[in-house]
């Protein structure tokens, strides 16, 4: 099947990432320019109730919001991060996925403003993902969680985050997790283009391109990350068994396609409750940028009835 027609006109006025290694990204200019593609709060999906707040780490405030479809009811919890190649994306930009996750899941939305590279690189993210799931088990009470549902959830870079904190409260011997999502998930940084044949296939023109994997996530791993270190690239970890339940969603067009669906493929064979659903025509990012189309937003009712099972 073809790139979707609204995706194709899109990115279509990208240029093409220089393939011979010079890619440059300036994160500031990069975040404004998102930014400003913003839509206004009057025309963004409706939620019943949405709250910034902040709470305190051992590394300072963290800022989350909270969306509730249902406030007062007792409901699951998803903990959200968002993606941007651990240096961009925000509450902001990423706002849209996580009122669709609120209104189709039903369940209390916890979205996390964690700290970016290159300002903070590997692993403070990580670190502000893992203190908000404990945070959030610690204030179930204030969250109206049912204390039996909690999904932690991701795209991209976000996907990342999400699996390796599943993992760290296993070996912690945090039970509170329940299902995990991973959306178009980055798990293996450890970039080899004969690895798997979606870096070639879907190397150009379709948005993500393989030439800006490296120079995009160098900005993470520049505080001499190893990606060989299943916290920077999850797909690396050899126990996988007890994971929670787990959705990947993959894209057709999308250069990550393969390893998403390789972890998927490594979760079943340690008897891992795992589904893997690619969406046809879609590209990295689909959910964020074109989740409305009335092809991709059943995408989030899939989510929800993943996690209210």
């Amino acid at each position: 099947m073809a790139l979707h027609p609204v995706i194709a006109e899109v990115v279509a006025g990208i240029p093409p990432t220089p393939e011979d290694g010079t890619a440059t990204v300036d994160p500031q200019q990069w975040r404004a320019d998102e930014e400003s593609r913003v839509p206004p709060l009057a025309d963004r999906l409706p939620v019943t109730r949405v709250e910034d707040t902040s709470i305190d780490t051992s590394a300072g405030e963290l800022a989350l919001r909270i969306y509730r479809q249902h406030p007062g009811e007792l409901t699951g919890v998803v903990l959200y991060f968002h993606g941007g190649a651990f240096f961009s994306g925000s509450l902001e930009t990423h706002d849209y996925v996580a009122r669709s996750l609120a209104v189709e899941t039903g369940f209390t939305v916890v979205a996390v403003g964690y700290r970016r590279a290159p300002e903070a690189a590997f692993p403070a993210g990580l670190e502000d993902c893992f203190a908000a799931l404990k945070w959030a088990i610690g204030h179930g009470a204030d969250l109206d969680w049912d204390s039996h549902r909690l999904a932690v959830a991701g795209d991209s870079s976000g996907g990342t985050f999400a699996t390796v904190v599943a993992a760290r409260a296993l070996d912690e011997g945090i039970d509170a997790i329940t299902h995990q999502v991973l959306l178009y998930p980055s798990v293996d940084l450890d970039f080899d283009l004969d690895r798997y044949p979606s870096l070639r296939e879907n190397a150009r023109g379709f948005g993500l391109e393989t030439a800006g994997l490296k120079p995009h996530n160098s900005f993470y791993l520049e505080s001499g990350a190893d990606p060989v270190d299943p916290r920077v690239s999850p797909i690396k970890r050899e126990k996988l068994a007890g994971l929670p339940k787990t959705l990947i969603i993959t894209a057709q067009f999308d250069p990550l396609r393969d390893e998403g669906e390789r972890y998927g493929q490594r979760l079943q064979q340690a008897r891992v409750d795992v589904t893997v659903h690619r969406y046809e025509t879609a590209n990295h990012g689909f959910l964020a940028n074109f989740g409305q189309l009335p092809e991709f937003y059943p995408a989030f009712a899939e989510i929800g009835e993943f996690v209210r099972g």
